[in-house]
Protein backbone atom coordinates (compact mmCIF):
# COMPACT_ATOMS: atom_id res chain seq x y z
CA UNK A 1 0.00 0.00 0.00
CA UNK A 2 1.30 3.22 -1.15
CA UNK A 3 1.13 5.37 2.50
CA UNK A 4 0.33 9.17 1.46
CA UNK A 5 0.11 12.50 4.58
CA UNK A 6 -3.72 14.09 4.48
CA UNK A 7 -4.33 16.89 5.84
CA UNK A 8 -7.52 16.25 7.99
CA UNK A 9 -7.19 19.38 10.44
CA UNK A 10 -6.93 22.90 10.08
CA UNK A 11 -6.98 26.01 12.85
CA UNK A 12 -5.74 29.58 13.13
CA UNK A 13 -6.04 32.16 16.08
CA UNK A 14 -5.35 35.87 16.03
CA UNK A 15 -4.44 37.95 18.56
CA UNK A 16 -7.51 40.20 19.55
CA UNK A 17 -5.81 43.31 18.73
CA UNK A 18 -6.44 44.59 15.33
CA UNK A 19 -4.96 47.41 13.93
CA UNK A 20 -6.24 49.17 11.07
CA UNK A 21 -3.79 51.27 8.89
CA UNK A 22 -5.89 54.20 10.25
CA UNK A 23 -5.06 53.00 14.02
CA UNK A 24 -1.30 52.76 12.81
CA UNK A 25 -0.57 55.75 10.87
CA UNK A 26 -2.44 57.40 14.16
CA UNK A 27 0.18 56.19 16.32
CA UNK A 28 2.94 56.49 14.12
CA UNK A 29 2.15 59.95 13.94
CA UNK A 30 2.85 60.50 17.48
CA UNK A 31 5.67 59.66 16.51
CA UNK A 32 6.92 61.76 13.65
CA UNK A 33 6.49 59.07 11.21
CA UNK A 34 4.28 59.66 8.22
CA UNK A 35 2.17 57.18 6.27
CA UNK A 36 -1.67 56.75 5.31
CA UNK A 37 -4.41 54.09 5.03
CA UNK A 38 -4.41 55.36 1.33
CA UNK A 39 0.17 54.49 1.20
CA UNK A 40 -0.21 51.41 2.94
CA UNK A 41 -2.89 49.70 0.71
CA UNK A 42 -1.96 51.30 -2.18
CA UNK A 43 1.70 49.32 -1.80
CA UNK A 44 0.73 46.05 0.01
CA UNK A 45 -3.04 45.28 -0.29
CA UNK A 46 -3.23 45.68 3.68
CA UNK A 47 -6.26 47.30 5.73
CA UNK A 48 -5.58 45.39 8.86
CA UNK A 49 -3.45 43.52 11.02
CA UNK A 50 -3.31 41.98 14.49
CA UNK A 51 -0.94 42.75 17.50
CA UNK A 52 -0.53 40.20 20.54
CA UNK A 53 -0.98 40.99 23.73
CA UNK A 54 2.28 42.20 25.78
CA UNK A 55 2.02 38.60 28.10
CA UNK A 56 1.29 36.43 25.04
CA UNK A 57 4.31 34.45 23.41
CA UNK A 58 4.50 32.64 20.18
CA UNK A 59 3.42 29.10 21.95
CA UNK A 60 0.23 30.81 23.01
CA UNK A 61 -1.13 31.53 19.49
CA UNK A 62 0.12 28.26 18.14
CA UNK A 63 -1.82 26.24 21.30
CA UNK A 64 -4.42 27.85 20.47
CA UNK A 65 -4.47 27.54 16.47
CA UNK A 66 -3.62 23.96 17.62
CA UNK A 67 -6.69 22.87 19.61
CA UNK A 68 -8.71 24.13 16.45
CA UNK A 69 -6.99 22.41 14.20
CA UNK A 70 -7.24 18.66 16.16
CA UNK A 71 -11.01 19.56 17.31
CA UNK A 72 -11.44 19.45 13.30
CA UNK A 73 -9.41 16.63 13.06
CA UNK A 74 -10.90 14.78 15.83
CA UNK A 75 -7.69 14.10 17.20
CA UNK A 76 -6.35 14.92 21.17
CA UNK A 77 -3.47 15.96 22.21
CA UNK A 78 -1.86 12.49 22.98
CA UNK A 79 -2.87 11.19 19.48
CA UNK A 80 -0.25 12.76 18.13
CA UNK A 81 3.31 11.87 17.74
CA UNK A 82 5.31 14.98 16.27
CA UNK A 83 5.34 18.52 16.53
CA UNK A 84 6.56 21.20 14.58
CA UNK A 85 6.82 24.70 14.77
CA UNK A 86 7.87 27.46 12.22
CA UNK A 87 8.53 30.20 13.67
CA UNK A 88 11.74 33.48 13.45
CA UNK A 89 9.92 34.62 16.64
CA UNK A 90 10.33 31.56 19.03
CA UNK A 91 9.65 32.00 22.63
CA UNK A 92 13.21 32.35 23.71
CA UNK A 93 15.87 34.45 22.12
CA UNK A 94 18.24 31.42 21.31
CA UNK A 95 15.54 29.25 20.30
CA UNK A 96 16.07 26.90 23.42
CA UNK A 97 13.88 25.28 24.81
CA UNK A 98 11.79 25.20 21.24
CA UNK A 99 8.58 26.88 20.68
CA UNK A 100 7.42 23.41 19.62
CA UNK A 101 8.13 21.76 23.22
CA UNK A 102 6.90 24.72 25.03
CA UNK A 103 3.45 23.94 22.84
CA UNK A 104 3.58 20.64 23.67
CA UNK A 105 3.66 20.81 27.46
CA UNK A 106 1.10 23.29 27.19
CA UNK A 107 -1.37 20.96 25.19
CA UNK A 108 -0.25 18.50 28.02
CA UNK A 109 1.52 16.02 25.84
CA UNK A 110 2.65 13.50 27.96
CA UNK A 111 3.09 11.18 25.26
CA UNK A 112 7.19 11.89 24.71
CA UNK A 113 5.92 12.52 20.89
CA UNK A 114 8.97 14.21 18.95
CA UNK A 115 8.82 18.03 19.08
CA UNK A 116 11.10 20.62 17.36
CA UNK A 117 11.28 24.12 15.30
CA UNK A 118 11.52 24.79 11.97
CA UNK A 119 13.22 28.22 10.71
CA UNK A 120 12.68 29.64 7.09
CA UNK A 121 11.31 32.70 7.78
CA UNK A 122 7.48 32.95 5.82
CA UNK A 123 8.56 29.81 3.76
CA UNK A 124 8.65 27.99 7.50
CA UNK A 125 5.32 26.51 6.77
CA UNK A 126 5.77 25.05 3.77
CA UNK A 127 9.21 23.64 4.82
CA UNK A 128 7.51 22.01 7.97
CA UNK A 129 4.51 20.48 6.06
CA UNK A 130 7.94 18.83 3.84
CA UNK A 131 9.35 17.45 6.56
CA UNK A 132 6.22 16.06 8.25
CA UNK A 133 5.02 14.31 4.66
CA UNK A 134 8.27 12.87 4.41
CA UNK A 135 8.20 11.47 7.95
CA UNK A 136 4.94 10.20 7.74
CA UNK A 137 5.30 8.54 4.29
CA UNK A 138 8.74 7.00 5.83
CA UNK A 139 6.47 5.27 7.82
CA UNK A 140 8.86 6.90 11.36
CA UNK A 141 5.75 9.13 12.17
CA UNK A 142 1.38 8.72 12.37
CA UNK A 143 -0.34 11.93 13.15
CA UNK A 144 1.67 15.13 12.74
CA UNK A 145 0.93 18.85 14.69
CA UNK A 146 2.23 21.45 12.16
CA UNK A 147 2.13 24.83 13.32
CA UNK A 148 3.61 28.53 11.75
CA UNK A 149 3.24 30.87 14.12
CA UNK A 150 4.40 34.47 14.54
CA UNK A 151 4.82 37.48 16.96
CA UNK A 152 6.76 39.62 14.11
CA UNK A 153 4.89 43.32 16.20
CA UNK A 154 8.33 41.99 18.91
CA UNK A 155 10.99 42.37 16.06
CA UNK A 156 9.68 45.86 14.21
CA UNK A 157 11.24 49.09 14.00
CA UNK A 158 8.07 51.42 14.07
CA UNK A 159 9.96 54.62 13.26
CA UNK A 160 10.85 52.87 9.03
CA UNK A 161 7.36 53.43 7.78
CA UNK A 162 8.61 50.84 4.96
CA UNK A 163 8.46 47.57 7.03
CA UNK A 164 6.42 47.93 10.07
CA UNK A 165 3.31 48.58 8.52
CA UNK A 166 3.53 45.66 6.45
CA UNK A 167 3.38 42.59 9.18
CA UNK A 168 1.51 41.14 12.21
CA UNK A 169 0.99 38.15 14.42
CA UNK A 170 -0.96 34.94 14.39
CA UNK A 171 -0.69 31.57 14.25
CA UNK A 172 -2.46 28.68 11.95
CA UNK A 173 -2.12 24.66 12.38
CA UNK A 174 -2.88 21.43 10.66
CA UNK A 175 -2.94 17.86 11.69
CA UNK A 176 -1.64 15.72 8.86
CA UNK A 177 -2.17 12.00 9.13
CA UNK A 178 -0.84 8.79 7.38
CA UNK A 179 -3.38 7.80 4.96
CA UNK A 180 -4.00 5.27 1.83
CA UNK A 181 -5.57 8.49 -0.34
CA UNK A 182 -3.58 10.88 -1.59
CA UNK A 183 -2.96 14.17 0.09
CA UNK A 184 0.28 15.72 -0.24
CA UNK A 185 1.00 15.16 -3.90
CA UNK A 186 4.35 16.99 -4.13
CA UNK A 187 6.76 19.32 -2.31
CA UNK A 188 9.38 21.54 -3.58
CA UNK A 189 12.08 23.31 -1.28
CA UNK A 190 14.52 25.40 -2.22
CA UNK A 191 17.53 28.50 -0.88
CA UNK A 192 19.87 30.53 -1.83
CA UNK A 193 22.50 32.01 0.69
CA UNK A 194 23.66 34.78 -1.47
CA UNK A 195 20.33 36.84 -0.92
CA UNK A 196 20.94 36.49 3.09
CA UNK A 197 21.24 40.27 3.36
CA UNK A 198 17.83 41.33 1.52
CA UNK A 199 15.70 39.88 4.30
CA UNK A 200 17.04 39.41 8.01
CA UNK A 201 17.06 40.62 11.64
CA UNK A 202 21.13 41.58 11.42
CA UNK A 203 21.37 41.58 15.19
CA UNK A 204 23.25 38.77 17.06
CA UNK A 205 24.37 38.23 20.55
CA UNK A 206 27.59 38.96 22.09
CA UNK A 207 28.32 38.52 25.64
CA UNK A 208 24.88 38.77 26.64
CA UNK A 209 24.33 41.86 24.80
CA UNK A 210 22.57 41.99 20.86
CA UNK A 211 25.13 43.53 18.70
CA UNK A 212 24.03 44.79 15.62
CA UNK A 213 20.10 45.88 15.15
CA UNK A 214 17.01 43.64 16.69
CA UNK A 215 14.84 44.56 13.92
CA UNK A 216 13.83 43.38 10.74
CA UNK A 217 15.55 44.69 7.91
CA UNK A 218 14.19 44.17 4.24
CA UNK A 219 15.62 45.25 0.71
CA UNK A 220 11.16 45.72 -0.66
CA UNK A 221 12.48 45.95 -4.39
CA UNK A 222 15.08 42.90 -4.48
CA UNK A 223 12.50 40.97 -2.52
CA UNK A 224 9.81 41.64 -4.50
CA UNK A 225 11.64 40.84 -7.73
CA UNK A 226 13.19 37.42 -6.91
CA UNK A 227 9.89 36.37 -4.74
CA UNK A 228 7.85 37.05 -8.17
CA UNK A 229 10.37 34.76 -10.00
CA UNK A 230 10.71 31.78 -7.87
CA UNK A 231 6.93 31.37 -6.68
CA UNK A 232 6.16 30.72 -10.42
CA UNK A 233 9.38 28.45 -10.87
CA UNK A 234 8.51 26.31 -7.54
CA UNK A 235 4.46 25.89 -8.29
CA UNK A 236 5.11 24.85 -11.61
CA UNK A 237 8.00 21.90 -10.03
CA UNK A 238 5.57 20.40 -8.09
CA UNK A 239 3.15 20.38 -10.40
CA UNK A 240 5.34 18.46 -12.91
CA UNK A 241 6.27 16.26 -10.03
CA UNK A 242 2.79 15.60 -9.33
CA UNK A 243 2.22 14.92 -12.85
CA UNK A 244 -0.23 17.95 -13.00
CA UNK A 245 -1.11 21.06 -15.08
CA UNK A 246 -2.51 24.67 -13.48
CA UNK A 247 -5.44 23.94 -15.21
CA UNK A 248 -6.00 21.36 -12.32
CA UNK A 249 -5.47 23.57 -9.16
CA UNK A 250 -8.86 24.42 -7.54
CA UNK A 251 -6.70 27.30 -4.86
CA UNK A 252 -3.53 28.90 -4.75
CA UNK A 253 -3.01 29.83 -1.28
CA UNK A 254 0.25 31.69 -1.30
CA UNK A 255 2.25 33.69 1.77
CA UNK A 256 0.48 36.61 2.48
CA UNK A 257 2.98 39.08 1.89
CA UNK A 258 1.74 41.33 -0.69
CA UNK A 259 -0.96 41.33 -2.91
CA UNK A 260 0.97 42.73 -6.23
CA UNK A 261 3.03 39.92 -5.91
CA UNK A 262 0.39 37.63 -5.19
CA UNK A 263 -1.64 38.47 -8.18
CA UNK A 264 1.40 38.38 -10.28
CA UNK A 265 1.79 34.53 -8.96
CA UNK A 266 -1.71 33.31 -9.77
CA UNK A 267 -1.52 35.83 -13.48
CA UNK A 268 1.73 33.97 -14.41
CA UNK A 269 0.35 30.40 -13.58
CA UNK A 270 -2.95 31.44 -15.58
CA UNK A 271 -5.41 31.44 -12.90
CA UNK A 272 -8.30 33.81 -12.11
CA UNK A 273 -7.77 35.79 -9.34
CA UNK A 274 -10.99 34.06 -7.97
CA UNK A 275 -9.04 31.06 -7.58
CA UNK A 276 -6.53 32.26 -4.96
CA UNK A 277 -7.26 32.57 -1.10
CA UNK A 278 -6.55 36.09 0.15
CA UNK A 279 -6.28 37.17 3.77
CA UNK A 280 -3.49 39.48 3.77
CA UNK A 281 -6.13 42.42 3.85
CA UNK A 282 -6.98 41.87 7.36
CA UNK A 283 -3.57 39.65 8.96
CA UNK A 284 -1.10 41.50 6.68
CA UNK A 285 2.41 39.70 6.26
CA UNK A 286 1.93 37.02 9.51
CA UNK A 287 4.97 35.49 8.08
CA UNK A 288 5.27 31.37 8.92
CA UNK A 289 1.42 31.89 9.40
CA UNK A 290 0.14 33.49 6.69
CA UNK A 291 -0.63 30.49 4.56
CA UNK A 292 -2.08 28.39 7.53
CA UNK A 293 -3.86 31.02 8.54
CA UNK A 294 -5.19 31.94 4.81
CA UNK A 295 -6.18 28.09 4.43
CA UNK A 296 -7.95 27.25 7.61
CA UNK A 297 -10.17 30.84 6.95
CA UNK A 298 -11.06 29.03 3.07
CA UNK A 299 -11.56 25.58 4.81
CA UNK A 300 -14.14 27.09 7.32
CA UNK A 301 -15.53 29.42 5.05
CA UNK A 302 -16.79 26.13 2.37
CA UNK A 303 -14.29 27.54 -0.53
CA UNK A 304 -11.91 25.09 0.24
CA UNK A 305 -13.64 21.07 -0.19
CA UNK A 306 -12.41 17.73 0.16
CA UNK A 307 -11.14 16.63 -2.66
CA UNK A 308 -9.98 19.95 -3.84
CA UNK A 309 -6.38 20.75 -5.49
CA UNK A 310 -4.52 23.71 -3.10
CA UNK A 311 -1.14 25.01 -4.04
CA UNK A 312 0.79 26.78 -0.96
CA UNK A 313 3.68 28.12 -1.45
CA UNK A 314 5.83 30.70 0.13
CA UNK A 315 9.22 32.75 -0.12
CA UNK A 316 10.89 34.25 2.90
CA UNK A 317 14.50 35.24 4.26
CA UNK A 318 17.54 33.36 3.56
CA UNK A 319 16.50 33.52 0.68
CA UNK A 320 14.13 30.43 0.90
CA UNK A 321 10.91 29.45 -0.91
CA UNK A 322 8.78 26.09 -1.40
CA UNK A 323 5.86 25.18 -2.59
CA UNK A 324 3.24 22.01 -1.10
CA UNK A 325 0.57 20.80 -3.62
CA UNK A 326 -1.98 19.18 -1.71
CA UNK A 327 -5.66 17.15 -2.10
CA UNK A 328 -7.55 17.71 0.47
Amino acid sequence: MTLYSKIIGTGSYLPQQRVTNADLAAQLAAKGVETSDEWIFSRSGISARHFAAPDQLSSDLAVAAAKQALAMADKQPHDIDLVIVASSTPDFYGSFPSTACIVQRKLGMTNNSAAFDVQAVCSGFVYAVSVADAFIKAGAHKNVLVIGAEVFSRILNFDDRTTCVLFGDGAGAIVLTASDEPGILATKLHADGSYADILSVPGNLANGAIAGSAFLYMDGPAVFKLAVSVLEQVAHEALDHAGMTAEQLDWLVPHQANIRIMKSTAKKLNLPIEKMVVTVDQHGNTSAASIPLALDAAVRDGRIKPGHNVMMEGVGGGFTWGAVLARM
